[in-house]
């Protein structure tokens, strides 16, 4: 059986990713650049996966659910056009990646997963790298968190059927939605919110899982974690 990598090594291996699979595709904003480079990606999937993690691939993280291939979560967040005072609604926090790399540059994170295990390991995980300026809560991220809106930008990490009007309202104007619709093979739109609606500034052909809704149970029985510094 090979040795696992060292700090080290998974340190090129990340190095290697922003240059072969992020920056040769177009993502030019150097700070999702930078912030792909930190985030260390091997941290947020299983330790028996942890040598796949810098693949130009997705990877699956269990119940259904996958991490994102790379240069999705990189265009995504710079699709989202996010700055150092932004406060950035994420729904589906997942394995806590996209969450970390969305940390790295804004000001808050506030994250919802309705997978109460992955909500908990996000959490610990994103304690562990000192990510102390995120917000997970367990929920129907659909329903978005309007106590915390609104919002400088939000992005959907799964599919729902259309755009949700909650996260709509919990825009601010002139911030951008990014989200993954429809069934199947999805348009990831880039969306900006105007005075008279949703304005596309971008579409592309993607493939998420979809956006699962939480029971009545579920969303009586939400968590809120915050962490401070």
């Amino acid at each position: 059986m090979p040795m696992p990598s060292s700090d080290e090594e998974f340190a090129q291996r990340r190095a290697r990713m922003v240059e072969t699979q992020i920056r040769v595709r177009g993502i030019s904003d150097p700070r999702v650049l930078a912030a792909m480079g930190r985030v260390e990606r091997h941290r947020f999937v299983s330790i028996h996966d942890r040598e796949l993690a810098y693949g130009d691939h997705p990877i699956a993280i269990g119940l259904g659910q996958t991490i994102s291939q790379p240069y999705i979560v990189a265009f995504m967040t710079e699709a989202l056009a996010p700055g150092p005072d932004s406060r950035v609604l994420e729904i589906g926090t997942g394995s806590g990646y996209q969450t970390a790399v969305l940390a790295e540059i804004v000001r808050d994170v506030y994250s919802i997963e309705v997978v109460r295990a992955h909500a908990e390991h996000a959490i610990e995980v994103l304690r562990e790298l000192g990510y102390a300026n995120t917000h997970v809560r367990v929920g129907d991220g659909y329903d978005g968190w309007p106590e915390a809106a609104p919002f400088d930008g939000i992005i959907v990490t799964a599919a729902p059927d259309d755009v949700p009007p909650p996260l709509v309202e919990q825009l601010k104007m002139g911030g951008r939605l990014v989200v993954p619709v429809g069934r199947g093979e999805q348009d990831l739109l880039v969306l900006t919110r105007t005075d008279d609606g949703l304005r596309e500034e971008q579409r592309l052909a993607v493939r998420f899982v979809p956006l699962v809704r939480a029971s009545h149970r579920d969303t009586e029985d939400t968590e809120e974690t915050h962490r401070d510094s």
